[in-house]
């Protein structure tokens, strides 16, 4: 079933998940024990992610299809980096083939060795994906990525608001959005896109936090903001009572910021995951969202 369309149709709030890919197969185990204990929750759906510069994509192909052969509405990540047409006809009937009807449309990150230039690929933009990929799969069920702060390459939150709304008008059914740590952004993320006429779901990512020096490397990656006071509560945190204390610290900030989305009209929640289960479980049960209520 598409996503979008269990979006639409959820009467109450729900939480979906993000997972990566294990980088071995020794690995395969642990994770899959860990999804199954969130699946039992009976999230909405999960996404699958790959590497920088479409690494991995085969282990992509093989844990998104085990998970849907578990019972999980899955989806897997695509996106434009390197790519070419054949290759995303491929990679996407293969997901079809294993009972996975859906991707999240991406313009990804660029190969972290080597010289890179955007004008030698396909596919330069997500909605450059999503135009090629609807017609080619009029059934597959397509989501693209939102910024409740804007892209770090974008020259303003205006530009940035327009290619979200591009991808969207393209052809995507839902956007999830990166990590962020405002309820604001996101209440004026979505206030934009409906005054450009768009009426997408627009489901907010949550990132629970594990440490001080994650956050340090998430916000370095993503370019999201961080409240200052929140900032200083994580520090102080690590200075009295180290990695737990900040864990706790996290958890309790990410549940308000929860709570205030759903307040704002959020349709659910998108759980970074980082491949853990403690605290998201706990912020699943916590907030009482999806079956976990």
């Amino acid at each position: 079933m598409r996503i979008g369309d269990l979006i639409r149709a959820s009467d109450k709030p729900f939480f979906s998940l993000e997972f990566f890919p294990p980088a071995s197969e020794a690995q395969l185990g642990e994770f899959f024990a860990i999804a199954d204990e969130l699946a039992a929750l009976k999230p909405l759906y999960a996404s699958v992610t790959y590497g920088a510069g479409g690494a991995r994509r085969q282990n992509t192909l093989r844990v998104t299809a085990e998970l849907a052969r578990r019972g999980l509405d899955v989806m897997a990540h695509l996106t434009c980096v390197g790519a070419t047409a054949a290759e995303i006809r491929k990679f996407v009937s293969g997901l079809q083939a294993n009972g996975v009807n859906n991707i999240l449309a991406l313009r990804g990150d660029p190969p972290k060795d080597g010289q890179w230039s955007w004008e030698q690929g396909e596919f330069r933009h997500a909605a450059d994906l999503v135009r090629f990929a609807r017609p080619q799969f009029p059934d597959l069920g397509i989501g693209v990525a939102a910024y409740p702060a804007p892209h770090p390459e974008a020259a303003s939150f205006e530009e940035d608001r327009r290619h979200t709304a591009e991808k969207l008008a393209a052809g995507a059914d839902f956007a999830i959005t990166q990590v962020f740590f405002d309820p604001r952004e996101y209440v004026e993320l979505v206030r934009s896109l409906h005054q450009k006429g768009i009426d997408a779901p627009v489901v907010p990512g949550i990132l629970p936090i594990q440490s001080l020096e994650s956050v340090k490397r998430v916000l370095s990656m993503c370019g999201a903001n961080i409240p200052g006071k929140f900032f200083l509560e994580l520090e102080d945190a690590q200075a009295k009572g180290g990695v737990e204390a900040v864990r706790e610290a996290g958890f309790r900030y990410a549940a308000r910021q929860i709570r205030q989305l759903l307040a704002a009209g959020a349709p659910g929640i998108h759980l970074y995951t980082l491949n853990r289960s403690g605290l998201s479980k706990r912020l699943i049960c916590e907030c009482g969202l999806g079956g976990a209520g």
